[in-house]
């Protein structure tokens, strides 16, 4: 934030040395919408009306500088966020320019009592801003996506091409594992969109939340096909160490194909700190006498700690859980959603997130809604 306000004032005192009457022709708008492809309105609105504020000092007319960039920034930030499709940039380059010559226009008709004394040279300098703001917004973006690790919704579109290297060899490795994510997407899309969460870094952190099976994918059920089950070899010990490691694999793999730390953190926290119940209650069951270290079955988090890594652990459990379900009925669905997330209520699974109970609730009836559509089931 610091450099997009010492860059927009360095060219403003460069233009204004040169010559101030081309002020107008500095793509000012290039603030508020890059620092909204990272963070929120409030604080682009913030970092925009200081800037301003502060350049105003050193402007020829502030009045009137302060008040078309004001006008021009505020309408661009209230347009849409997801500015890397090429259409919506377009878009809010037009509306800046129109903004400009009407909110000019306007100023002139007080001032002057007429518009007859209004410059066309002007209207050129607001025409030439707007193709400035179209041609530079998205490599500003990626140079700071590049030098502070920061995700923009750019970087997660490149990322859901599922001809990426990574996604590649986990459709190589772990064809089982790319259609549960898959369908985890789109459930927890929807779930992220009923509550106005981030969906499309839901989607991204769907897709790549998996990719730690890739190593020993024949040891989760989804690509066990038309072949024996290895855990019947193995000890419930080994068998949860091997299903617990893949999220150590998974992150290991996110660094190595450079994965944005955003999307990494579904990787991390996609199962919380829970337990592999299978496993656990086998052991106690083979060793009924010893008590059982609950730590050798558990995964070491962190629990999620936002809405979007909740929505994809909540998602993930519900989708794995209902390939369990043979025929399920509507009441069969509607039961499982109900109780794997009462069962994440009761192990405290929320607690580090920012979802609130009345939010838990829609995501429910989402889930159930996205279920009964996947099983096509029958009314019970």
């Amino acid at each position: 934030m610091i450099i997009n306000i010492l860059l927009i004032s360095l060219i403003t005192i460069m233009i204004l040395k040169y010559n101030s009457k081309i002020l107008y022709i500095i793509p000012f708008c290039i603030l508020p919408i890059s620092i909204r492809a990272f963070f929120n309105l409030n604080l682009s609105i913030f970092i925009h009306l200081i800037t301003i504020l502060l350049l105003s000092l050193i402007t020829p007319n502030s009045f009137e500088f302060i008040f078309i960039q004001m006008i021009a920034g505020f309408l661009v930030m209230l347009t849409k966020k997801n500015i890397s499709k090429m259409e919506n940039l377009f878009i809010a380059a037009a509306k800046i320019t129109i903004t400009y010559i009407i909110t000019f226009s306007l100023l002139t008709l007080i001032r002057e009592g007429s518009l007859e004394k209004i410059s066309l040279y002007t209207f050129y300098l607001f025409f030439f801003s707007g193709i400035l703001t179209t041609l530079f917004v998205h490599p500003l973006i990626f140079l700071f996506e590049k030098l502070l690790n920061l995700t923009s919704d750019i970087s997660l579109l490149e990322l859901s091409d599922t001809n990426t290297p990574i996604l590649r060899l986990l459709s190589k490795k772990a064809p089982g594992t790319l259609q549960h994510v898959l369908t985890v997407a789109n459930i927890a899309e929807e779930s992220a969109v009923s509550i106005g969460a981030n969906s499309l870094l839901v989607r991204i952190g769907s897709i790549y939340h998996d990719i730690g099976k890739i190593k020993y994918s024949k040891y989760f059920i989804e690509n066990q096909q038309n072949i024996i089950n290895p855990h019947k070899r193995l000890s419930p010990k080994e068998s949860a160490k091997i299903i617990l490691e893949h999220v150590s694999i998974g992150v290991r793999l996110a660094k190595k194909y450079h994965l944005p730390d955003s999307v990494t953190d579904f990787i991390r926290t996609h199962h919380g700190n829970s337990i592999v119940y299978y496993f656990y209650e086998k052991q106690k069951k083979i060793y009924p006498n010893i008590k059982v270290d609950k730590k050798q079955f558990q995964y070491s988090g962190p629990k999620p700690f936002s809405k979007e890594t909740a929505i994809v652990m909540i998602a993930d459990s519900i989708e794995a859980a209902s390939k369990s379900i043979k025929n399920p009925s509507t009441k069969d669905l509607e039961n499982l959603v109900e109780n794997i997330i009462e069962k994440q209520k009761i192990e405290n699974q929320f607690s580090n997130a920012d979802i609130t109970l009345k939010e838990i609730e829609k995501v429910k009836q989402v889930l159930k809604k996205k279920l009964k559509n996947i099983y096509h089931t029958r009314i019970v």
